[in-house]
């Protein structure tokens, strides 16, 4: 926060036509501000105000053109509440929806637990709902509310504590509390209260660039987590015999299960996460009648849900996953898995946009729709065994089979990451488990090639 007392006054401003139509005008270190007043008097008052605070030397901030003794006097005033949606507002136009959502979601699990002490809302789930779906949804805000939202609204208003109350360690600590609860009080899970955590971390950088804190008070506070188990369960990994099976079990399968299969084959043999499957053009697919063929990946398709997209649609395309908005990954795959697909567009063609998958009516494929038939596959194409035992229980399973076979099979660490798109840090710790063979296995040729020189430098130098 820069504050200064170089401030200089401009002569009020009238603005016919306007039912604000008198600006005062004043500029603070150069920087031009202004507010608007209905009647000249008001104009007046609020110039003459900030002239003789000026005049006694009081410093004003930069930003938002404020004295000091104004600044403070707001901060005292805002609350967590009014932080929070100030955040979503701003933050709003340059977010995609499914990241608006989870903002939602962590800002309407926070917010009920920042209230003054001994305050409860007697019905939690009416005020999670306003929160959630009004309160953080700025779509929402131009609908009309519903008498209990309102009253929700209003009660959380009344009781949210100002900000300054958070850089105490006991109030900070119940929003961390409440981020490991669900609204029944069950534990939620790790990766989501940690996904909340970032949430309420960023809000609270914000409110140390406008002068709130002089740092993050989160960073202080020692918090244990829940612990999050990130590496791939071997046992939950089908091998490649397990996953020719489920494919053919899913081509063989009435309705949409054809037209999956090879959907299913590009998170398997091109390690695909679902959104790059749902997204593939043809003009990505370069297919050789013989040979390796490639994927060229560009976008991804998530689901977002209309409430959270500006144009209403239930579907967003992204750029690759953190990737830059035109960063493209080149994928090779096998030459049995470019015969599938050739054999798929030849069978089904791309559509009108070029998307090689998509449901009956031309649209995208919905994961409900393809977790269905994933389900049923599963259930014709595993043994009783394998199928309690959770095998290949999420299609996702797939796209760690893919990675996991790379790895069996030798291929460099760091260009299983580079063909699945994601760092070597996450490749180890997603698949500690599957590194620790292969590097047994390095091992053992090393080993060899150690016992080979030194029967050389023991015995007779080799011939030629």
């Amino acid at each position: 926060m820069a504050m200064s007392y170089n401030v200089r006054f401009w002569e009020i401003r009238e603005r016919p036509g306007r039912s604000s139509r008198f600006q005062v005008r004043w500029t603070v270190n150069g920087r031009e501000k202004s507010e608007s007043f209905g009647a000249v008097g008001l104009a007046e008052s609020r110039r003459a105000k900030l002239m003789t605070t000026a005049r006694e030397g009081e410093p004003f901030d930069e930003h938002t053109g404020l004295p000091a003794s104004e600044l403070r006097a707001i901060k005292q005033r805002t609350t967590w509440y009014d932080l929070a949606h100030e955040y979503l507002d701003q933050r709003w136009d340059r977010t995609p929806g499914n990241t608006r959502r989870t903002l939602a979601d962590a800002f309407a699990t926070i917010t009920p637990a920042l209230v003054h002490p001994g305050a409860t809302y007697p019905q939690p789930r009416v005020m999670r709902r306003a929160l959630y779906s009004w309160a953080f949804n700025k779509n929402a805000w131009d609908r009309e509310l519903t008498d209990d939202w309102r009253k929700a609204l209003d009660w959380i208003r009344r009781n949210s504590l100002p900000v300054s109350a958070l850089a105490e360690v006991d109030v900070l600590r119940r929003a961390l509390d409440a981020m490991c609860r669900k609204l029944d009080g069950t534990p939620a899970a790790a990766k989501t209260a940690r996904r909340k955590r970032a949430a309420l971390n960023e809000v609270l950088n914000t409110a140390v660039e406008k002068g709130y804190f002089v740092k993050n008070p989160l960073n202080g506070i020692r918090w244990n987590a829940p612990a999050v188990n990130e590496e791939v369960d071997p046992a939950a990994v089908p091998n490649p015999v397990q996953v020719g099976r489920l494919l053919a079990a899913v081509g063989r399968l009435r309705g949409r299960g054809p037209h999956l299969e090879a959907f299913f084959g590009c998170m398997y043999y091109a390690a695909m996460r679902p959104a790059e499957v749902i997204y593939l053009q043809r003009e990505q697919c370069h297919l050789p009648q013989t040979g390796w063929g490639m994927l060229n990946l560009s976008r991804g398709v998530v689901t977002s849900g209309k409430e959270w997209t500006d144009d209403g649609a239930a579907h967003e395309v992204h750029s690759l996953k953190r990737r830059a908005a035109n960063a493209t990954r080149p994928v090779p795959i096998p030459p049995q898995f470019v015969h599938v697909l050739l054999a798929h567009i030849e069978r089904f063609e791309a559509g009108p946009d070029g998307r090689v998958f998509r449901n009956e009516t031309g649209n995208y494929v919905d994961p409900a729709a393809y977790g269905t038939t994933w389900a049923r596959a599963r259930e014709s194409a595993l043994t009783p065994t394998e199928y309690a035992s959770g095998l290949a229980k999420r299609p996702y399973d797939l796209r760690h089979a893919g990675i996991s076979f790379w790895l069996y099979s030798g291929v460099d660490p760091a260009e299983c990451a580079r063909r699945a798109g994601q760092s070597i840090q996450v490749l180890f710790r997603h698949y500690a488990k599957f590194l620790d063979g292969v590097q047994e296995q390095s091992n053992i040729l090393i080993e060899q090639s150690m016992q080979q020189w030194d029967q050389i430098s023991n015995g007779p130098p080799p011939v030629g």
